[in-house]
């Protein structure tokens, strides 16, 4: 009888340590991937707070292109917005896809922009539109870097929710799948140029 309730307080405690085991490494997961989402966030704000001097700077030249400029100033309000929500949920898909489509947009406007200041030679020209257009490039690659970390610490918790034992228990638990922030450029940038020699 004793040798039973000892035997049955060990396999007890035994299961208890397992699960404890199962759940500290899917808060550690889950905590990974929130603080490599807090340096997405950290860039973003940055991209996000150059964007207004770098429209204001270009506005001075670029008179007859209003619709440009008020094209860039919504599609980086929408990425405000969309990165406030990812913000609020790191991790959540549906704020990831909605973040990524935001920024893929903004970028695609930011593009458009610097496009059309190509025919300005006195904005080229300008220092300050110079260095807020390499702090942005910067910035762009400090995201990318981000999004890289954040991606790997998604996969990776991922992973351990999704294997067996854990499966059984994350979702009883509250640990549900976190969804990757997809490449964040415009859906042109992303294909291959074409070149021909013809």
């Amino acid at each position: 009888m004793l040798i039973a309730l000892i035997v049955t307080v060990g396999l007890v405690l035994l299961v208890t340590m397992f699960g404890v085991g199962i759940y500290n490494g899917l808060v550690g997961g889950r905590n990974r991937y929130k603080n490599a989402f807090a340096q997405i966030d950290v860039q973003l704000k940055r991209r996000h707070d150059l964007i207004p001097n770098l429209v204001e700077t270009a506005k001075g030249y670029m008179q007859h292109e209003k619709e440009t400029l008020e094209a860039v100033i919504t599609a980086r309000n929408r990425a405000v917005s969309a990165a406030g929500s990812a913000h609020d949920n790191p991790g959540d898909p549906s704020a990831m896809m909605a973040l990524a489509g935001a920024e893929g947009a903004l970028t695609a406007s930011l593009g458009r922009l610097f496009a059309l200041s190509e025919a300005y030679p006195d904005l080229k020209a300008n220092q300050q539109m110079s260095e807020l257009s390499e702090e942005l490039t910067s910035t762009e690659n400090r995201v990318a870097f981000a999004r890289q970390a954040y991606n790997d610490a998604v996969t990776s918790y991922n992973t351990t929710r999704q294997k067996f034992p854990a499966i059984m228990l994350a979702g009883a638990m509250g640990f549900s799948d976190a969804g990757l922030l997809e490449s964040i450029e415009a859906p042109e940038e992303r294909q291959a140029p074409q070149v021909s020699f013809s």
